[in-house]
């Protein structure tokens, strides 16, 4: 029988950093998983049908109801391992532009804006929480310099 290679990834996922800029600064979207209600950011297997990106947005639509600008910067990926099973998953920002009130998942989870600060303290995935700084680095509020 031939031996598996461990680190061949054995799925793709995407995720998508949904942001928004309020008074000059960064805040984060974040939802809570289903079953541990664990702060996280929109996640899923890459449907065959889309690409990584366009996947990540149905996501954010699905889990966490709002709906994003199509400039979006895939700010790179990582490996996540659970139980057996490894995944490489791809993220990507998004500064939403809608936030519906209605949305498949809204009665499986909990939405909430975060500052970048207060995200950082919620999230646990170390990883995770590297793409945020990367996020912060890449999307600079506008300095409105008055005239």
């Amino acid at each position: 029988m031939e031996e598996i290679n461990k680190s061949e990834f054995e799925f793709i996922q995407s995720c998508v950093i949904p942001y928004r800029i309020s008074n000059g600064s960064i805040e984060l979207l974040l939802i809570t998983s289903i079953k541990k209600q664990k702060w996280i950011f929109p996640k899923g297997f890459i449907e065959f049908n889309l690409s990584a990106f366009e996947s990540a947005k149905k996501e954010a639509y699905e889990e966490a109801g709002v709906i994003g600008e199509n400039e979006t910067v895939e700010l790179g990926s990582f490996e996540l391992k659970k139980k057996n099973q490894s995944a490489q998953v791809k993220i990507f920002s998004m500064e939403v532009t809608k936030e519906l009130k209605d949305y498949p998942e809204k009665n499986l989870r909990k939405r909430k804006w975060f500052t970048v600060k207060d995200a950082l303290e919620n999230i646990e995935n170390s990883d995770i929480k590297n793409f945020v700084h990367k996020l912060e680095v890449k999307v600079k509020p506008a300095n409105h310099n008055p005239a």
